[in-house]
C-alpha cells in the first residue's frame, strides 16, 4: 500500500465518522453499552470464580476417627491414607490432629473467663483424635467423602457437600450466561456497525459503482469503509474500558464494605486484571467494527 493511499483512506475512513454523525455517535453508544454489559458479567464471573478457587484452596474435610483407636493407630491411619492413591488424587494436604491438641485449640478460642469450664475436660476429653484434609477439586468431594467414610477407624467424616455443590452450580451458570451475553452482545455491535457503513456505502453508491467501473480495485474501495469502521470500534472500546474501570472500582467497594466481615469473600483487584481486560475490550471493538464494515461493503463491491 501506498503512502499516498494510506493518508486517502484514513481521510476517508474520518470523514466517513463525521459525515453520519448521529449514526457514528449510535453506533459507538451501543458498542459503550454492550462491551459495558458484557465486561460486567464476565468480571463478575472471573470474581466468583476467584471466590469459588479460594474456597477450593481453603475447603476442609473433618476426619474423625474411632474412639477406641490406640495413638499407634492414629499415627497409622495416615501412613494408609498417603497409600490410597485414589484418595491422594484429590487431596491436597492433610493434618492429623489429636485430641489432646483439639481440645487445646478450642480452649483458646473460649473467652478467657470461661477457659476454666474446659480444664475440667482435661482428663476426661470428650474429643476424638482427628484429620483435616484439604481438597484440590472440590467437584469430586461427594466421591473423596465416601471413600474416607469406608476407611478402617473412621467415625465421621464432615464436609459441606451443599455449599460446595451449590457453588460450583453457581459459577458454571454464571460462565453460561456470561458466553451468552457476550455472542450476543457482539451480534448486536455488529448489526450497529454494519447499519452505520451501510448507510455510508448507499449514500456513495453510485461513486462506488463509479470508481469500479474505472478501474479501482476493490480493496481501494473497501480500505475507507474498513477504518470508519475501525475507527468506531477503537473508540467505543476504549471509552467502555475507562467506563468500566470505575464502574468495577465503585461496585468492589460496595462489596467489600458490604461484606467485610466474610473473610472468603475477596474481589480481584481492577489493577491485576488490567491489560487483559483493555485487550479484550480493543479485540471486541476490532472485530465488531472491521468485521461489521466488512461484511457490509461487500455487496456494494459488485459491479
Amino acid at each position: 500500500m501506498k503512502r499516498y493511499e494510506t493518508s486517502y483512506f484514513f481521510r476517508e475512513g474520518i470523514r466517513g465518522v463525521f459525515l453520519h454523525g448521529f449514526m457514528s455517535f449510535a453506533a459507538v453508544g451501543v458498542i459503550v453499552a454492550c462491551l459495558l454489559i458484557m465486561g460486567s458479567f464476565a468480571l463478575l464471573a472471573f470474581n466468583l470464580d476467584a471466590i469459588i478457587k479460594d474456597i477450593q484452596n481453603n475447603n476442609e474435610i473433618l476426619v474423625v476417627l474411632d474412639e477406641g483407636l490406640s495413638r499407634e493407630e492414629f499415627v497409622r491411619f495416615g501412613t494408609t491414607l498417603s497409600g490410597r492413591t485414589d484418595i491422594m488424587d484429590n487431596i491436597a494436604e492433610y493434618t492429623p490432629i489429636s485430641k489432646d491438641q483439639a481440645l487445646a485449640d478450642f480452649a483458646e478460642k473460649v473467652d478467657e473467663e470461661y477457659r476454666y469450664l474446659i480444664e475440667g475436660f482435661a482428663t476426661d476429653n470428650p474429643l476424638r483424635d482427628r484429620y483435616v484434609v484439604k481438597l484440590i477439586d472440590v467437584n469430586q468431594m461427594q466421591d473423596t467423602v465416601l471413600k474416607l467414610e469406608a476407611l478402617n477407624g473412621v467415625a465421621q467424616v464432615y464436609a459441606r457437600l451443599d455449599i460446595a455443590q451449590n457453588l460450583v452450580r453457581l459459577r458454571n451458570a454464571m460462565n453460561t450466561i456470561s458466553l451468552l451475553l457476550i455472542l450476543i452482545l457482539l451480534a448486536v455491535s455488529a448489526f450497529i456497525i454494519s447499519n452505520t457503513v451501510k448507510l455510508a456505502t448507499f449514500d456513495r453508491r453510485e461513486e462506488i459503482g463509479i470508481m469500479r467501473v474505472v478501474g479501482a480495485t476493490k480493496s481501494f474501495v473497501r480500505w475507507p469503509f474498513v477504518i470508519e469502521g475501525f475507527l468506531l470500534g477503537l473508540i467505543g472500546s476504549i471509552i467502555a474500558f475507562f467506563l468500566q474501570w470505575r464502574v468495577y472500582a465503585l461496585l468492589t467497594e460496595r462489596i467489600s464494605e458490604g461484606l467485610s466481615g466474610i473473610a472468603l469473600i475477596k474481589t480481584v483487584s481492577f489493577g491485576e486484571i488490567l491489560a487483559p481486560v483493555l485487550g479484550i475490550f480493543l479485540l471486541a471493538g476490532f472485530l465488531v467494527g472491521v468485521g461489521g464494515s466488512v461484511l457490509t461493503i461487500r455487496k456494494f463491491l459488485r459491479v
